[in-house]
């Protein structure tokens, strides 16, 4: 099995998305990207737009080699959109490519207003059937039922994880941000020799001191019912999130990984380092208004972005 962490936020944008390759499956899951369009009040610096596009072009690659895709729902960061942003991806630069895949997800059931609207547009535009996942097994991959979005009352956001064996175990756990104990026995219970899960938000201030302590337990409980542990997504939109990581791994005598270390990248916290990177390189007023034109390109950046 061979996995590559393609777009996550030690990596320098917003997602948890990632390819899978088993003997005969080609799986790419979450095939989404996005920015945090206004953060610190400052839109993404281009250093951090110029790495978007590179992940982008990552996804199409993957996306026309795939026998399988799967969405774990349906929120920006996480799959092509129909009303995209400039720095999402655009469903219809997807039309024509690898119109056989076959693509997996949440029950229509499960699926938020905004989630039908999108999975409408997905099957619209591109002409595919979308197959309902949950609780089922597919060659090697294993799909969870829906699993709370964070909080476990949380009904209406919900995910599926995937689980995938050949030679080893790979659970993709995206967005559970480790607060619903259920979701993370279920994961232990798979006994998977890797786990990638969205880890808490702690940049924000809603978060509770309960939330942030029930996080934290839970990601004790991975860390010790398995070797390699990849927490990232959330946790990494704030430098306290590699403290988090640092302290987990002490705690746990587990060498806790973001994204980057897993795929021996330099770690690169472009939305958390927003403010020192427009002190360091100033942004005209009105570059973002031209690049969303086509009017300018981010080549004088491309290299840093590296």
């Amino acid at each position: 099995m061979h996995i590559e962490i393609i777009g996550a936020e030690s990596l320098g944008v917003r997602g948890l998305c990632c390819f899978v390759e088993t003997i005969d499956r080609k799986i790419l899951i979450d095939p989404g990207v996005a920015l945090g369009f206004v953060r610190h009040k400052l839109l993404p610096h281009p250093i951090q737009i110029a790495k978007d596009e590179k992940v982008q072009k990552r996804i199409f690659d993957m996306w026309s080699q795939a026998t399988d895709i799967v969405l774990s729902h349906f929120h920006g960061d996480h799959v092509p959109l129909a009303d995209a942003n400039p720095y999402q991806l655009d469903i219809t630069r997807l039309i024509g490519l690898n119109p056989d895949v076959r693509i997996w997800t949440k029950d229509p059931s499960h699926l938020s207003p905004t989630e039908a609207r999108r999975a409408t547009s997905l099957t619209t535009i591109l002409h595919v059937c979308l197959i309902s996942a949950e609780g089922k097994k597919d060659g090697p991959m294993t799909f969870s039922g829906p699993v709370p979005h964070g909080e476990a009352n949380d009904t209406l956001e919900t995910v599926i994880m995937t689980r995938i064996e050949e030679d080893e175990v790979f659970v993709h756990a995206s967005d559970i941000q480790l607060l619903d104990d259920e979701t993370v026995s279920e994961i232990i219970h798979w006994k998977p020799d890797i786990v990638l899960a969205g880890g808490p938000p702690i940049y924000l201030s809603r978060l509770s001191e309960d939330q942030i302590k029930r996080a934290w337990h839970n990601a004790e409980r991975l860390c010790r019912a398995i070797d390699r542990v990849i927490l990232d997504h959330h946790l990494m939109r704030s430098r306290e999130g590699l403290e988090w990581l640092k302290r987990l791994s002490s705690k746990t005598g587990k060498p806790v990984m973001c994204a980057a270390d897993f795929m021996h990248k330099r770690r690169l916290l472009f939305e958390a380092d927003r403010e020192g990177l427009y002190k360091r390189m100033p942004v005209r007023n009105g570059w973002h208004d031209d690049y969303a034109k086509g009017k300018v390109s981010t080549d004088d950046y491309q290299n840093i972005a590296k």
